[in-house]
């Protein structure tokens, strides 16, 4: 699936499912999260290192932050804000990268939840969608005096729809989680599927994640080795899809 929407700007004009599907990549794997709140100078105030922490939720972005910060209070009086994502996806320099996607629409305060390690209340967010644009940059110019970036209303249905849970950003950031975080657990289950004794194996690499399976990709003391690792179905959801590289690699990754 390539961001790329085409050189047209009407909606009517394009596949709404391609494109929220492109849409639904971003908010999955974005490469910075921008956010303006009405009424707010600073909205990272009383964040953790003045990051914000975005999820997305079936197509809703949702935030976790100290439950007295200025987003909290903004959240519970409900307050319009625009969200800019840059785009995660692909390497770095690649043209995936040359997209944008705003989202608008208005916070709501949807549950509290205690941090289990240190005691800390936190407050979930919501952003409401009132409207989704795409926007694309550094396309080659059509004619003369073309506008330099595309802008494409995303439809919200297309956009929220469940037939796009398993996207293409949600699979990159699960793989370079399950690399940077899960070595251990990735090292045991090749030392399971392969019969090799732990300490050989030095380090494992999720290359491809799919909804039908994985490749893996190992080093030991013979060498580099590539395997397909073939699930017995393909997942239909995200929790699904977690369940079975649980299943079928370790019960420890998340």
């Amino acid at each position: 699936m390539t961001l790329d929407p085409g050189t047209h700007t009407e909606t009517t004009r394009l596949d709404a499912q391609r494109l929220a599907a492109a849409a639904r990549s971003i908010l999955a794997c974005p490469r910075d999260v921008q956010l303006v709140v009405d009424g707010i100078d600073d909205v990272t105030d009383g964040l953790d290192q003045d990051r914000l922490e975005m999820q997305d939720h079936s197509g809703r972005p949702v935030f976790s932050c100290p439950a007295g910060s200025a987003l909290a209070l903004a959240a519970t009086d409900r307050r319009g804000a625009l969200l800019t994502l840059g785009s995660g996806l692909g390497p770095e320099g690649s043209a995936d990268r040359d997209a944008t996607l705003t989202l608008s629409g208005r916070l709501d305060a949807v549950g509290l939840e205690q941090c289990e390690c240190c005691d800390e209340v936190r407050m979930r967010i919501a952003l409401h969608l009132d409207f989704v644009l795409l926007t694309r940059t550094g396309l080659p110019a059509v004619a003369p005096g073309a506008p330099e970036a595309v802008r494409i209303r995303v439809p919200l249905g297309a956009f929220t729809s469940p037939d796009h849970d398993l996207n293409r950003g949600f699979l990159q950031r699960s793989t370079e989680h399950a690399n940077l975080c899960h070595q251990d657990e990735l090292r045991r289950a090749i030392a399971t599927l392969t019969q090799t004794r732990l300490g050989e194996v030095l380090g494992v690499h999720l290359a491809g994640l799919r909804p039908d399976g994985v490749t893996l990709q190992w080093v030991d003391p013979t060498g580099a080795h590539t395997t397909d690792l073939h699930f017995p179905r393909p997942a239909a959801s995200t929790q699904e899809l977690g369940e079975m590289l649980r299943s079928e690699l370790h019960a420890g990754l998340c």
